[in-house]
């Protein structure tokens, strides 16, 4: 087989090929370097947007690869449709009644200083984080209680919310996996691995030849994944882009791929 269709990686950003603190993916670099020269796409699957993941994938230097935008709502490639998703999505929102409406602060109701405050992220980074099409993340201020009766009457209108590593991000229902099964459909890799740290990367671990929970201490573990069981599916001793980058070139020498 080809090097060029024989792997495709899947992998989340914040927590797992970033780190949580910093964004910064300096770890990773060995890892990053074989699927170089072994001519393995990297798919950048995340709850950013599309600005934000073009402007790391030029980071990254993979410019022209496909990737997962918006929590799996789009990919890199799609344009937002006349109807206004993104509008829909916030209309839903706003319709619910006000005592569960108040308890959730989007992007939608922040300004660019709120986002560069709650994300660390600088003013730039901040207004694209803030240009979204299909999704919508933000964070639940009350009750265990109220948030359940929130994410139920979301649900009710359509609309799913999703826990990444950070944020709890509402679309209409589309996951990493959706996205993924897209992009394999169309490279048809040999094989396929995909990398995350939190509930809303578990689809994308789950459909994965390989999946590697990174570890975050930032946040709660994971449940048990059924792979776990069988060695499928595996978690990292170290966190962020250097777990990535250890479970990176153990999955590349397993498969032959050096």
């Amino acid at each position: 087989m080809n090097a060029c269709n024989s792997l495709v990686v899947f992998s989340d950003l914040d927590g797992t090929l970033l780190d949580h603190h910093t964004y910064s993916w300096s770890a990773a670099r060995p890892a990053l370097d074989i699927l170089r020269r072994i001519n393995a796409p990297l798919v950048l699957s995340s709850s950013k947007t599309a600005v934000e993941i073009a402007e790391i994938q030029a980071d990254l230097g993979i410019v022209g690869t496909p990737a997962i935008v918006e929590n799996g709502a789009g990919l890199l490639t799609d344009q937002p449709d006349d109807a206004g998703t993104y509008a829909q999505l916030l209309n839903v929102l706003n319709g619910l009644p006000d005592d569960l409406r108040q308890g959730f602060e989007g992007f939608g109701d922040m300004d660019v200083a709120r986002v560069s405050e709650i994300t660390g992220l600088d003013a730039a980074g901040a207004k694209c984080a803030k240009a979204r099409a299909f999704s919508e993340p933000g964070l639940w201020s009350g009750t265990d209680g109220g948030r359940a009766e929130f994410i139920a009457e979301l649900a009710a209108g359509g609309v799913s919310a999703r826990e990444g590593g950070r944020f709890l991000t509402l679309s209409f229902g589309a996951t990493k996996a959706d996205g993924m099964a897209q992009i394999v459909a169309s490279l048809k890799p040999g094989h396929t691995i995909a990398l995350g740290d939190a509930p809303n990367d578990v689809e994308m671990l789950n459909a994965a030849d390989f999946g590697v929970i990174v570890a975050n201490p930032t946040r709660q573990p994971l449940s048990q994944l059924p792979g776990e069981s069988t060695g499928r599916i595996f978690r990292t001793a170290q966190p962020g882009p250097a777990g990535w980058n250890e479970a990176v070139l153990r999955l590349v020498r397993q498969l032959g791929l050096q």
